[in-house]
């Protein structure tokens, strides 16, 4: 195996998520374990894309062998989300591609959306620390909230939703007083 001493930790994660198709597969192993061909019938994609995918998503280490069955004399894994790991630390370099991603993806997801009860925020703005570590933390438990929550796709009783968070801490504004 090759050594790559210029990856530091969290770049394979981001790398991984750096692609829309990655992140409906986390988002369907959120829910439920599922095998290769589960998330390929569920996506329309083919069973080896679908592996391939996830073999991406198990060596960036998120996701999981949850387990395993036999299908017609061989082994299918099941795989799933694994929700406990930290955040990564961002690498400025791929953080941008994963952004483009996610975008990616939200625009996917926008076409299918039902109009009632959408929420949409766009905000550039100066508050109280105190104010945003508040806004953080509520945006924080939602997202728990959402994930804990989540079951196997088309489960009687459930409805299909989309979260798409990005909020954080700006830098400083160098803007001379005169253009304030």
């Amino acid at each position: 195996m090759v050594e790559r001493p210029s990856q530091h930790p969290g770049t394979s994660t981001l790398r991984a998520t750096a692609h829309p198709l990655r992140l409906r597969i986390l988002s369907l192993l959120t829910g439920a374990a599922m095998s290769a061909a589960e998330v390929a019938r569920e996506l329309g994609i083919s069973h080896a894309n679908a592996s391939y995918h996830l073999r991406q998503l198990h060596d960036a280490d998120l996701i999981v062998v949850e387990g395993e069955e036999r299908i017609r004399g061989g082994v299918a894994k099941r795989y799933r989300y694994r929700t406990d790991h930290p955040e990564p630390p961002a690498d400025q370099e791929q953080l941008p591609l994963d952004v483009r991603a996610m975008s990616d993806e939200m625009l996917r997801r926008l076409e299918d959306r039902e109009p009632e009860g959408a929420l949409f925020t766009d905000a550039e703005l100066w508050v109280e620390p105190e104010v945003w570590d508040r806004v953080r933390s509520l945006v924080q438990q939602a997202s728990y909230l959402l994930h804990d929550s989540a079951r196997r796709p088309r489960s009687a009783g459930t409805i299909r939703t989309s979260l798409t968070v990005a909020a954080f801490r700006m830098g400083p504004d160098d803007a001379p007083e005169d253009h304030r």
